[in-house]
């Protein structure tokens, strides 16, 4: 059996949708003892976007993760960071990010402006995220693919823990890039 996908025009994109998180991933970069990076992924999130293929700003994204999902592939590093040192997840079990704006940039390029909920701490950001394309998958499903990334100081969210090094510097970077990698399904009305 041959799989194949249909593609889409901009104009069919327009519509409510949730983040296929099977395809999708949510992930963060930080500099470990100033010379290397460890990379993780938060595994259990849910999504909804609402497009709106003509008018941009009236387009909208909400994500809510259980930060106790958080993944880096070592248990020991990751009770850390869902500890009172990094996440509190006792005191805070959800991060949420809700856009406040949305702006068509050139290319296929949007800038969203929102608000990202970290510990407790609500703060804006703004960070551009590329659509990498739509298409209807071999079920029917209308998709559309989103990538970006925004560098943010955790610190900025409470997240104040560190150690010195007997060198300088420090265990933990403060900037953290988050990292978007997005499969969204259209709703079908």
């Amino acid at each position: 059996m041959t799989t194949q996908t249909t593609q889409t025009t901009r104009t069919d994109l327009t519509g409510d949708y949730t983040i296929d998180v099977a395809h999708s991933r949510l992930g963060f970069v930080a500099r470990h003892a100033m010379i290397t990076k460890v990379r993780g992924a938060f595994n259990d999130f849910v999504g909804t976007a609402v497009i709106d293929a003509d008018d941009p700003a009236k387009s909208q994204v909400t994500i809510t993760i259980q930060a106790e999902s958080i993944d880096t592939r070592n248990e020991q590093r990751d009770a850390h960071l869902r500890s009172n040192d990094f996440l509190d997840l006792a005191n805070h079990p959800l991060i949420t990010f809700e856009s406040t704006t949305v702006e068509a940039r050139p290319g296929d390029v949007y800038r969203l402006t929102g608000d990202l909920t970290i510990r407790g701490v609500t703060k804006p950001v703004t960070f551009d995220l590329e659509f990498t394309g739509s298409a209807v998958d071999p079920f029917g499903n209308t998709r559309v693919g989103l990538e970006g990334s925004v560098k943010i100081n955790r610190k900025d969210w409470g997240v104040n823990w560190n150690a010195a090094l007997e060198a300088g510097g420090f265990l933990v970077s403060e900037e953290i890039t988050l990292e978007f990698e997005i499969s969204a399904i259209k709703s079908v009305a």
